[in-house]
């Protein structure tokens, strides 16, 4: 039945995905199938994030599924998550800014991120890498570069985002202020569909997860000038630091994060952040996240509701300073 919803079962997966997690033997904390909801597409970096916790979280639940629901700039499955059930089976794989930074963005949000969500643990830290394609002059080769190139093609300097108000938004909106640019922001769905028109010419530039575009940038068909994170990508080495770059503004990383609905009793709780930092102890896991340029990274659920609450704070800050206009 076509859906936007793209629901993948691990049993059904299994044959292929490696994402089936045997029940034989075990006492799950829930008893049926659990459900982690991701609101980009099927390969986004949340989505691979989600997958490896699917794969490898133990003694949780008989088995995982995949729900993503891509759109909105992640909302989606936040949406769904509020008033879900709270038996443990419902989660949802998330960046911090449908949680941290859409509440002073949208006068509209359906949901009340504090109020209706149970902070369960980060997973991991992303940075983000300023990409250009083949629509970009091929003696661009820096961030000064790319900003000259900008100037004398106004018409041509655009920047893919999964959307106004997200992180990638206000990076590339810091980076075209900062070097006094005027650059057009494309909105898409998710990382992905980005990285295909970039390849095919059809924007400028983005500033991405690094997984979504390592592998062609390795390939030499995109060109990456600088990483928003304090310290280069050890997958790119020689890719300079924003600040490196003469672009502090650029600078920032991301958390990723599971939440469950509030009223989730504190074993359930307890029970799935014990499970989710196991699983990021496992040498797979580490081996998978260092690949993408990922860094484990979890936390106790009262820790993880500090940060939540710290970039709640933040995100009002940078949005007033931003002069942003919050939208329906």
């Amino acid at each position: 039945m076509p859906s936007r919803r793209r629901l993948i079962t691990l049993s059904s997966a299994a044959a292929f995905s490696g994402l089936f997690v045997p029940s034989s033997g075990r006492a799950d904390l829930v008893s049926h199938t659990a459900r982690i909801m991701v609101g980009f597409s099927a390969g986004s970096a949340p989505d691979v994030v989600a997958r490896l916790l699917a794969e490898y979280v133990r003694a949780y639940a008989p088995s995982i599924i995949v729900d993503n629901r891509p759109g909105a700039g992640g909302r989606l499955p936040l949406d769904a998550l509020k008033g879900g059930e709270r038996d443990g089976s419902l989660m949802v794989l998330t960046p911090g800014v449908p949680v941290a930074l859409f509440p002073h963005i949208y006068t509209k949000l359906s949901y009340d991120a504090l109020r209706d969500f149970a902070p369960v643990s980060t997973v991991c830290m992303v940075q983000y890498l300023l990409v250009v394609g083949p629509l970009v002059a091929p003696e661009v080769k820096t961030v000064n570069d790319f900003i000259a190139w900008c100037r004398a093609n106004p018409k041509l300097a655009t920047y893919g985002s999964p959307g106004e108000g997200t992180r990638p938004h206000f990076m590339s909106v810091s980076l075209a202020r900062s070097a006094g640019v005027e650059m057009t922001n494309v909105p898409y769905k998710g990382g992905p569909l980005i990285v295909q028109e970039l390849l095919a010419g059809q924007i400028a530039s983005t500033v991405s997860v690094v997984s979504n575009v390592l592998p062609n940038v390795q390939a030499g068909r995109l060109r990456a000038l600088a990483t928003t994170a304090p310290r280069r990508a050890s997958a790119l080495p020689d890719v300079p630091t924003a600040r490196e770059a003469g672009y502090p503004a650029l600078e920032g990383v991301e958390w990723f994060g599971l939440f469950v609905p509030a009223g989730t009793s504190t074993e359930i709780v307890s029970g799935l952040n014990s499970a989710v930092r196991k699983t990021l102890d496992i040498d797979a896991v580490k081996t998978s996240f260092a690949k993408q340029s990922f860094e484990p990274k979890g936390c106790t659920p009262a820790d993880f509701a500090q940060l939540f609450k710290s970039d709640l704070e933040m995100w009002a800050a940078t949005v007033k300073a931003f002069g942003f206009k919050p939208m329906d």
